[in-house]
């Protein structure tokens, strides 16, 4: 039963955002729409364990959130009456809501309900009224499927300021035709879409909080998602880059745990266990990246990823060409990620002792308003160092550390077993 309803909830959580994009381009209403999405997943989530789940179930949730949503608008009085004014001010080309008696298999634009509208509501939420903040954490709720909870933790923000964010947002794009933007409208929120899709895959490839390391459900729907860009924009080197990064990154998952879930780092992976098409396709785009204009952030990226994804042992990692590579991401970028594994590539190619000095360094530069998660990542990487280093008294405090700050449980247990493995009397 327990096996049956992951699978319900996997099933949920990948249809929602294209339901939901159904449901705002047919009514053109955000935030009744997600409301009645969200009372379809209830009702799905009581219905299917008992009755099985049916032979199209986003069909399922769009009919039965169409009549929730059907019903909301007709008791609201006022909202029909501006509805009515507004429909006939509405051009011929632009959305117009599907008369009472219309059935839910047809829209007035003629679009079966069946088509993904995700990727029209990934761009919706990328509107250019919207600062790149809000930008993100709508994505990250209506297309990502995350809790305003898990986006809060993933913006290191309180779950309050953070839905507070999200209505903001949702008012904001309130009333915006849902169609597919024009050419010039698609660059400037390019930007916007692709850091969305990328936080969204990180989410999926390392849970910022749970029992489970990985959210499968998330990082597959980032890389589809991806995939629909590269097809509207298959020459932006960009778009090319992030593909291949995530599939890169996301080849090494089957390694990635053990039998009970334990996270086993990078370097003692068994790579035999590696998605090598996955790599071998990723190797493909992040060259063709390269190729198809100036190096960006994901292209220097994607050609970190394939440089690890190319040794077949890790004591064969080309770490010096790494490094060099990290050099010209930490110069384009602000990201403190980038910095901390430059860190990291320094220790590789200059010693642990190298690579300390860098941390510490980090240590007081870490991004404002971040600094519980910022420095579980520094204690995290401080304690590894330390390790090598030939510190185990300082080691041990420093993964201690991480592991209280950290709100994965995978990690937070992996760095103490790193702690207790030790040698040395207990802190």
């Amino acid at each position: 039963m327990g096996r049956a309803t992951d699978d319900i909830e996997d099933l949920l959580r990948r249809h929602a955002p294209q339901v939901l994009g159904a449901l705002v381009r047919r009514y053109g209403h955000f935030d009744p729409a997600e409301d009645s999405v969200q009372e379809a997943l209830i009702a799905a989530a009581e219905q299917w364990p008992r009755d099985g789940i049916p032979d199209n179930p986003r069909g399922w949730l769009i009919r039965v959130a169409s009549r929730r949503l059907t019903d909301r608008l007709r008791s609201d009085e006022a909202r029909r009456r501006r509805e009515e004014t507004a429909a006939a001010l509405t051009p011929a080309d632009a959305f117009v809501a599907p008369p009472p008696g219309e059935g839910p298999g047809t829209s007035s634009l003629g679009r079966a309900p069946s088509e993904d509208d995700t990727l029209t509501l990934l761009f919706l939420c990328c509107h250019p009224a919207l600062s790149p903040a809000a930008q993100i954490a709508l994505t990250l709720r209506a297309v990502g499927g995350l809790t305003t909870a898990e986006i809060g933790r993933a913006h290191l923000v309180p779950e309050a300021t953070m839905a507070q964010r999200i209505s903001r947002a949702k008012r904001a794009v309130r009333g915006t035709q849902f169609r597919q933007p024009d050419a010039r409208d698609r660059d400037q929120r390019l930007a916007a879409v692709l850091q969305v899709l990328y936080l969204i895959f990180n989410e999926g490839y390392t849970a910022t909080a749970g029992p489970d390391l990985h959210r499968t459900d998330l990082a597959r729907e980032a890389i589809r998602l991806t995939r629909a860009v590269r097809r509207l924009l298959p020459h932006e080197g960009r778009v090319t880059g992030l593909l291949a990064l995530m599939l890169l990154t996301e080849a090494r998952t089957p390694a990635r745990t053990g039998p009970d879930g334990e996270l086993i780092p990078l370097d003692e992976q068994d790579r035999a266990r590696w998605d090598h098409t996955a790599i071998a396709e990723g190797i493909a785009l992040a060259e063709e990246a390269l190729a198809q204009g100036p190096a960006g952030d994901y292209q220097l990226q994607a050609a970190i990823a394939a440089l690890h994804d190319e040794a077949g042992r890790a004591e064969d990692t080309d770490w010096p060409q790494i490094l060099a590579l990290y050099d010209v991401l930490v110069r384009r970028t602000p990201d403190p990620a980038a910095a901390l594994g430059r860190a990291v590539a320094v220790a590789m190619v200059h010693g642990p002792r190298a690579g300390l000095a860098e941390v510490d360094a980090l240590a007081g530069a870490g991004p404002a308003g971040r600094a519980e998660q910022w420095h579980y990542r520094l204690d995290a990487v401080r304690g590894h160092l330390l390790e090598r280093a030939g510190d185990p008294d300082a080691a041990r405090t420093a993964y201690r550390a991480a592991a209280d700050a950290t709100l994965s449980e995978p990690e937070a247990r992996y760095l103490r077993r790193r702690a207790d493995r030790l040698n040395g009397p207990d802190t």
